[in-house]
């Protein structure tokens, strides 16, 4: 069974975009989507309408970005790594940010890696390739996260 990517993402253009480098990636993870930090949290937590965990799974990864209404993502990124059920969920940031404040940060809070979006669809589906690669066809992930039911 493929484990589920979270993806972290208020611009409805970036998400359409990212779902379309997936596909053109030969990822064939399922990935959900949350609009904002609060979805963000509201799924990690199986809360509202996230409650059945059959339709959505905890995530193996989390694709975060960093500028989101209701909840920045260095704050969803924070209270991930305050969870001890979740210290072994991979973190990947992805923003538009190059802030050394923000990239520093992102790494003290535990991100397991920092990417700046990139300008265009093509580049994107470069560097979604790339990810998918590493994080998905080489890495040797732990075998659960979270508590067991």
């Amino acid at each position: 069974m493929l484990k589920t990517i979270l993806l972290v993402e208020d611009n409805e253009d970036d998400v359409f975009l990212m779902r379309q480098a997936v596909r053109r990636s030969n990822i064939s993870n399922p990935m959900q989507v949350a609009e904002d930090g609060q979805q963000a949290l509201d799924y990690l937590q199986g809360v509202g309408k996230y409650i059945d965990r059959a339709l959505h799974p905890l995530p193996f990864m989390v694709l975060l970005d960093l500028r989101l209404p209701f909840v920045p993502g260095l704050e969803v990124l924070e209270w991930i790594r305050h969870r001890p059920e979740l210290e072994t969920m991979l973190v990947v940031v992805l923003t538009a940010s190059r802030e050394d404040s923000d990239v520093d940060t992102a790494y003290r809070l535990g991100a397991n890696s920092y990417l700046v979006k990139p300008p265009t669809p093509e580049k994107l589906a470069e560097m979604v390739k790339s990810l998918g690669d590493y994080w998905i066809r080489h890495n040797e992930p732990p075998k659960k996260i979270g508590l067991p039911a």
